[in-house]
Protein backbone atom coordinates (compact mmCIF):
# COMPACT_ATOMS: atom_id res chain seq x y z
CA UNK A 1 0.00 0.00 0.00
CA UNK A 2 1.09 3.13 -1.07
CA UNK A 3 1.56 6.37 1.54
CA UNK A 4 -1.72 7.86 1.41
CA UNK A 5 -4.59 6.52 -0.66
CA UNK A 6 -5.70 9.50 -2.42
CA UNK A 7 -9.30 10.68 -1.97
CA UNK A 8 -8.89 9.70 2.31
CA UNK A 9 -5.66 10.47 2.56
CA UNK A 10 -5.64 7.53 5.17
CA UNK A 11 -2.47 5.21 5.55
CA UNK A 12 -3.95 2.23 6.94
CA UNK A 13 -6.55 0.34 5.96
CA UNK A 14 -8.57 0.71 9.69
CA UNK A 15 -7.69 5.17 8.56
CA UNK A 16 -9.63 4.18 4.93
CA UNK A 17 -12.15 1.90 7.03
CA UNK A 18 -12.92 4.81 9.02
CA UNK A 19 -13.24 7.81 6.25
CA UNK A 20 -15.62 5.83 4.41
CA UNK A 21 -17.89 4.84 7.27
CA UNK A 22 -18.24 8.74 7.14
CA UNK A 23 -18.73 9.14 3.55
CA UNK A 24 -19.93 8.87 0.56
CA UNK A 25 -18.53 8.25 -2.90
CA UNK A 26 -20.72 10.68 -4.57
CA UNK A 27 -18.97 13.60 -2.61
CA UNK A 28 -15.82 13.25 -4.30
CA UNK A 29 -16.64 14.30 -8.17
CA UNK A 30 -17.94 12.92 -10.77
CA UNK A 31 -18.81 8.91 -11.08
CA UNK A 32 -16.05 7.67 -14.00
CA UNK A 33 -16.65 4.04 -15.65
CA UNK A 34 -14.33 1.14 -14.36
CA UNK A 35 -13.29 -1.96 -15.78
CA UNK A 36 -12.37 -4.85 -13.86
CA UNK A 37 -11.87 -8.87 -13.94
CA UNK A 38 -13.84 -11.05 -11.38
CA UNK A 39 -12.75 -15.15 -11.46
CA UNK A 40 -15.09 -16.42 -9.08
CA UNK A 41 -14.64 -20.37 -9.75
CA UNK A 42 -17.50 -22.02 -7.44
CA UNK A 43 -16.43 -25.06 -5.37
CA UNK A 44 -20.06 -25.95 -5.80
CA UNK A 45 -22.44 -27.68 -8.41
CA UNK A 46 -25.89 -27.37 -7.86
CA UNK A 47 -28.34 -29.78 -9.26
CA UNK A 48 -32.49 -30.12 -9.58
CA UNK A 49 -33.84 -32.13 -7.22
CA UNK A 50 -37.28 -33.02 -6.87
CA UNK A 51 -39.37 -31.11 -3.99
CA UNK A 52 -40.43 -34.27 -2.06
CA UNK A 53 -37.11 -35.53 -2.34
CA UNK A 54 -35.70 -32.29 -0.92
CA UNK A 55 -38.36 -32.56 2.16
CA UNK A 56 -37.47 -36.01 2.94
CA UNK A 57 -33.32 -35.16 3.29
CA UNK A 58 -34.39 -32.06 5.22
CA UNK A 59 -36.16 -33.93 7.64
CA UNK A 60 -33.68 -37.05 8.06
CA UNK A 61 -30.77 -34.04 8.03
CA UNK A 62 -32.60 -32.34 10.63
CA UNK A 63 -32.76 -35.62 12.45
CA UNK A 64 -29.57 -36.53 12.34
CA UNK A 65 -28.48 -32.60 13.58
CA UNK A 66 -26.16 -32.04 10.13
CA UNK A 67 -26.52 -29.60 7.18
CA UNK A 68 -28.85 -30.97 4.23
CA UNK A 69 -25.44 -30.46 2.06
CA UNK A 70 -23.49 -32.48 4.26
CA UNK A 71 -26.03 -35.45 4.60
CA UNK A 72 -26.26 -35.51 0.71
CA UNK A 73 -22.68 -35.27 0.13
CA UNK A 74 -22.18 -38.18 2.44
CA UNK A 75 -24.73 -40.36 0.55
CA UNK A 76 -23.30 -39.62 -2.88
CA UNK A 77 -20.12 -40.37 -1.42
CA UNK A 78 -20.80 -43.83 -0.03
CA UNK A 79 -22.79 -44.74 -3.51
CA UNK A 80 -19.94 -43.71 -5.59
CA UNK A 81 -17.65 -46.14 -3.43
CA UNK A 82 -20.24 -48.91 -4.02
CA UNK A 83 -19.37 -48.17 -8.05
CA UNK A 84 -16.58 -46.88 -8.46
CA UNK A 85 -13.56 -48.96 -7.61
CA UNK A 86 -10.40 -47.56 -8.16
CA UNK A 87 -7.71 -49.69 -10.12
Amino acid sequence: MSDKTPISNASTYQEIGIFWDEHDATEFGEQTDTTFQINIASQHRYYPLAMDLAFKIKKIAKQQGIHEATLLNIWIQEKIDQIYVIE
